[in-house]
């Protein structure tokens, strides 16, 4: 196999690709979420139609069934997200309800030096992440373990991504905060040619008073559709933003 860190680089790339072609306009979908604090015996579900824009994740997320209508930032992340690139992500959670601030920025493209005959082998020298391949990796099915350097920056980092061996674009992606024990995990799917999140994750240590508890949510996103053209709900949308998203 490729040295690890090679294989990650080019995995990168593949991604960028594949979320920066034909992005979609428009992203319709059903979510269902279910927020958990296990220790206190406290859970929530929350199922949501959702309309999304994809160029500023501006939605239109309508309870179900037959609950109230929000406006927003789409709920808890919108499924088209390349978690490799230059993202900010914050969150704020309780008892009752969980909020999640996802920025998306542009997708992350690593120089991999060109074929030269004179050159045995090539690595991709990752300064920031230290790269290895986990114990259950194959040639069809790469499986990466990633922990950040003294060169990294703080904040989430993918510590483990496993490649879809079909498609050659991750199916498995954990990030994890540097600075706490937050963690998101996110399974992806080829949806219709795009390239979208299809169960979630989210963990994290919480502190409240004189309380500490771990807030959980599980996330399923499903009933896909990539309308061109926006759907009479998204009419209620404020005017689109600019955005980072690439054109297509």
């Amino acid at each position: 196999m490729l040295p690890p860190d090679l294989a990650l680089a080019l995995l990168v790339n593949r991604t960028a690709n594949a979320y920066g072609t034909n992005p979609p306009a428009y992203i319709v979908y059903r979510e269902t979420t279910r927020v958990a604090a296990p220790t206190l015996g406290r859970t929530q579900e929350i199922d949501r139609r959702v309309i999304a824009r994809n160029a500023d994740d501006a939605a239109v997320m309508d309870d179900i069934p037959g609950g109230a209508q929000r406006i927003g930032q789409a709920f808890p992340i919108i499924p088209y997200f390349d978690p490799f690139s230059q993202f900010y992500f914050s969150y704020y959670a309780n008892l009752k309800r969980i909020d999640i601030t996802l920025q998306r920025g542009m997708p992350m493209q690593l120089a991999i030096p060109p074929p030269n005959p004179d050159v045995d082998v090539v690595f991709a020298y990752l300064s920031f992440w230290s790269v290895s391949y986990a114990a259950d990796s194959r040639p069809d099915r790469l499986h990466f373990s990633i922990v950040p350097t003294p060169r990294d920056g703080g904040g989430m980092y993918p510590s483990d991504v496993v490649e879809d061996p079909q498609t050659h674009l991750p199916a498995h992606i954990v990030l994890r905060d540097s600075s706490s024990d937050m963690t998101i995990a996110m399974d992806y799917s080829i949806v219709d040619g795009h390239w979208v999140i299809t169960h979630g994750t989210f963990t994290a240590t919480e502190h409240a008073l004189f309380l500490t508890f771990v807030v959980t949510a599980d996330v399923t996103y499903d009933e896909f559709s990539f309308p061109s053209a926006p759907p009479a709900q998204a009419a209620v949308l404020p005017p689109p933003t600019p955005s980072p998203m690439p054109s297509p």
